[in-house]
């Protein structure tokens, strides 16, 4: 399992751009002027770990294979798109269809570049971005919940789980608040507010594009958003799309000295993609052999039958056990032979749940 996230924010905020460094393409054309983004494009990135490197040295592995992220860029929104100004409609129904939200604010001057308010306020760009996303939510809502209380009303049990759950986002939404602050009280109505696919329900990674000078520490604009980040539960990074778009072009053997001297230990892609992690709830396993070693990625929580389905959807069906190690024994122990030796091979049923960092091995029906 990859993740999602769709790239958003107004005009000129260095999305494509970022998007371009991201997944080292030039697929999205970076322009100085609104809507040059139309349809979204798409990258699939591989997620950088330093662990898959080592125990593909262990195990002398032919090949490396790693889990990929999946970046939509989506063309930038303008006050009242929720009404279709701009290009609303169609890049609102795109933001619909991704797991979480990579909300870019510009935290730099640059008087080349214009900026779609006339003034650079990371805040004032975010809190407008947000009334878009949350009166799309909203128009949606005002038309089905009153639906779906008549139906309740009649009997109907789904409708009745769909009025409670969906009534809640609603008085939210009227209130000026996003629905990802609903509070299903149990697994149906998880499903169904899941299912609802509200945009303001999604998880948001704000990230902050600034100057090149302020890559390693940020600046009083970057402080801003991630007090507003803490303030609701987000998370928060700064990034100079202007030195990943460098970065991307330059062979991989440079590219640490070259972060080196700003001042930066690693990419922002990483910083990126550790933050979108947290922010999902994710982590990573691996299967390791001579052929290849590969990284798999499952939520927080992930039974050992679901993490097999991962690999294969028949594994989930037929699964016996899982052979796990736990990554600092494989390494500490040179690999299966002596993991197993030193008993460090687990076998783990049904009901066993991933930890970030398991080799595993499936027995399957």
């Amino acid at each position: 399992m990859g993740f999602r996230c769709g790239i958003v924010g107004l005009p000129n905020v260095g999305k494509s751009t970022l998007f371009n460094a991201l997944t080292e393409t030039a697929a999205a054309q970076a322009a100085n002027y609104p809507f040059c983004t139309i349809e979204p494009n798409v990258g699939n990135v591989g997620v950088p770990d330093k662990r898959l490197d080592k125990l593909a040295a262990i195990a002398g592995s032919q090949k490396i294979i790693e889990t990929q992220l999946a970046f939509v860029d989506i063309a930038g929104l303008v006050r009242g798109a929720s009404k279709g100004e701009g290009l609303g409609n169609q890049f609102l129904g795109n933001i619909r269809e991704v797991d979480a939200i990579v909300h870019v604010l510009r935290c730099f001057e640059d008087g080349d570049v214009t900026h779609v308010e006339g003034k650079i306020d990371p805040i004032a760009d975010a809190e407008t971005v947000e009334t878009e996303l949350m009166l799309s939510d909203l128009e949606s809502l005002e038309k089905r919940v009153p639906s779906l209380a008549k139906k309740a009303a009649q009997g109907d049990k789904e409708a009745k789980i769909g009025a409670s759950v969906l009534g809640q986002a609603l008085d939210l939404l009227r209130d000026g608040k996003p629905a990802r602050l609903t509070v299903p009280k149990d697994e149906e109505e998880a499903r169904v507010f899941k299912g609802a696919q509200l945009i303001t329900s999604k998880p948001v990674l704000y990230v902050c594009n600034v100057d090149e000078s302020d890559a390693a520490h940020g600046n009083a604009l970057s402080a801003r958003v991630f007090d507003k980040a803490k303030a609701e539960g987000a998370e928060a990074v700064v990034v100079s799309a202007a030195i990943e778009a460098e970065i991307a072009t330059m062979p991989p053997a440079d590219r640490g000295d070259f972060l080196g001297e700003l001042g930066l230990e690693e990419t922002g892609l990483a910083r990126v993609i550790t933050a979108g992690y947290k922010l999902l709830h994710l982590l990573t396993f691996f299967t390791v052999g001579p052929k290849e070693a590969r990284a798999w990625t499952v939520h927080d929580g992930a039974s050992a039958p679901q993490a097999a389905g991962e690999i294969h959807g028949d594994f989930e069906k037929g699964f016996i056990r899982a052979e796990t190690i736990a990554y600092d024994d494989f390494v500490a122990l040179g690999g299966e032979a002596r993991a197993r030796e030193a008993g460090k091979l687990r076998a783990e049923g049904k009901g066993y749940v991933v930890q970030d960092g398991d080799v595993m091995h499936f027995l399957h029906s």
